[in-house]
């Protein structure tokens, strides 16, 4: 074999103007989230409201912190590769999955909920709940260089909820305290167990779309 065979043409190692804007969208979009969580936490601190072992137990700030570190990243990577990988595309698809949940779970159960003790701005948590989850979902439907997933992903989808889960009902029997409503064993475990089996199965359903969507046209990923 030559040796001018066996070498990638410069052509196709080169990222696109396409994926160069869907990496600057993806670092804007962290650094937005970032900001939003770092207001929130400030704002919460300055007055006397944020209970740090409380407020990192909530899914929704988790996953935020979770979506920056996954944005930024494939914002570095959309810069300097054509495509992305088929691990940074799985990692990818979960939090697409974990944050459109959120948005739902938020707007159809939580909005409007009356806020106890001190009231905090409301745009921190649009941007959580409503704005990076829809820049995700757009992201995955148009932005370029895709790799093509496999349906066993769906197996890695549901390690972090099951492990969150789990850590919520052993701190809660501890504590006392759950983070959201709908969780709290005085509402009756039929009710508990009905709440995390429609939200698993709306995880899986977003997860089987995105898989299904990324086998569609999409390039294959780097080694």
């Amino acid at each position: 074999m030559s040796v001018q065979s066996s070498v990638v043409p410069l052509s196709s190692a080169v990222p696109t103007t396409a994926r160069r804007v869907t990496g600057f969208v993806r670092i804007a979009a962290a650094l937005t989230l970032a900001f939003a969580l770092g207001f929130q936490i400030v704002e919460k601190t300055v007055h006397n409201d944020l209970v740090p072992s409380e407020y990192f137990s909530f899914f929704t700030i988790q996953v935020s912190i979770i979506a920056i570190v996954v944005l930024f990243a494939g914002g570095m990577v959309a810069l300097r590769h054509p495509t992305d990988s088929a691990a940074y595309t799985t990692i990818r698809m979960s939090v697409l999955a974990y944050a459109i949940m959120t948005a739902v779970v938020y707007n159809l159960l939580l909005r409007g909920l009356p806020d106890t003790g001190f009231v905090a701005s409301a745009w921190p948590g649009e941007i959580m709940h409503v704005w990076i989850p829809i820049v995700m979902a757009l992201d995955w439907l148009l932005a370029p260089g895709r790799a093509r997933l496999r349906f066993g992903a769906l197996v890695i989808v549901l390690i972090y909820p099951v492990a969150w889960l789990l850590y919520t009902f052993v701190r809660g029997a501890i504590v006392g305290w759950y983070p959201y409503p709908f969780l709290e064993p005085s509402t009756g475990l039929p009710s508990v167990a009905a709440y995390i089996g429609a939200i698993f199965v709306f995880v899986l359903i977003v997860a089987v779309v995105a898989i299904a969507l990324s086998r569609l046209g999409s390039p294959k990923s780097r080694d």
